[in-house]
């Protein structure tokens, strides 16, 4: 099998740079790109919803982007162990109507030797704001190195 590093066990380097990697890859709002980085037999609880398994993460993630327009996320590291990562982020989003979101949120990873994350537990919780309170601007996709974290920006 292939890894997808960095793999267990972590540093803040490698830390640091496994949550920047799931960011961009989030940020392409591509369900197959992102479902490749949990296990087959992956747990997820994401707010109410529970998922076992890959191809449930996929399924999830095409529901989540149709639903959440012009998506973009910001994840900052919040603690690690040997193969568990805490993050914190937010992200902004629209629906169909051009109702404006943030929705801030905490999740817990637990990774295999491979790299591969086994368990993904995410508390969210969504706030209602106008177009002029958006703080992501980047053009869709990768944010930029230069754009504020979120403890830049304070949220």
């Amino acid at each position: 099998m292939e890894t997808k590093p960095p793999v267990p066990p972590f540093d803040v380097e490698s830390a640091t740079q496994k949550v920047r990697l799931a960011e961009d890859a989030w940020n392409s709002r591509d369900p197959e790109r992102v479902a490749l980085v949990y296990t087959l037999d992956t747990h997820w609880r994401n707010r109410s919803e529970f998922l076992i398994g890959r191809e449930q993460v996929r399924l999830f993630l095409q529901r989540k982007w149709a639903r959440e327009l012009d998506y973009r996320l910001i994840k900052e590291l919040w603690a690690y162990t040997d193969n568990r990562i805490a993050v914190r982020f937010a992200y902004e989003w629209h629906d169909d109507s051009g109702q404006w979101y943030r929705s801030y949120g905490n999740e817990n990873w637990a990774f295999d030797a491979d790299g591969y994350m086994q368990r993904r537990i995410a508390s969210i919780n969504d706030l209602t704001i106008h177009e002029g309170e958006r703080k992501f601007h980047w053009v869709l996709g990768r944010r930029p190195d230069e754009h504020p974290t979120l403890s830049d920006l304070n949220l």
